[in-house]
């Protein structure tokens, strides 16, 4: 960058943080979903539209819809679970597999299911 001197022809560089990769690691507002097979999907809580809770059943029920894409979340006591989402702080939600949770293990947020759909545009 020429600084103040526009006759010189050597540039030099100047860290202004608008390269091909950022100075530092930022943090901005994703949620990481992560099944029991390893496979992750995250979406950006920016794009986060609605959300509901289904508490109506054995298996409570949350559903999230992002302007692109629905996320569904089955499990037990989720409901808390939905308040934090309410307020965007989650980064990970990990799904286990339902022969794994206990019956104590059902007092506190516990995903057994998940699944994130493509919106048809």
């Amino acid at each position: 960058m020429r600084e103040n001197i526009p006759s010189n022809t050597e540039a030099t560089a100047v860290s202004t943080g608008e390269g091909p990769v950022y100075p530092a690691p930022g943090h901005p507002r994703n949620l990481c979903l992560i099944w029991p097979d390893g496979r992750r999907f995250f979406l950006n809580y920016a794009y986060l539209v609605g959300g509901e809770f289904d508490p109506a059943h054995e298996k409570n029920v949350i559903r999230l819809s992002f302007s692109s894409h629905t996320a569904n979340f089955q499990g037990y006591s989720l409901e808390s679970l939905f308040m934090e989402l309410l307020d965007h702080l989650p980064r990970f939600i990990f799904a286990i597999d339902e022969r794994y949770v206990l019956a104590e293990d059902r007092n506190e947020a516990v995903v057994v299911e998940m699944s994130v759909e493509k919106k048809d545009t």
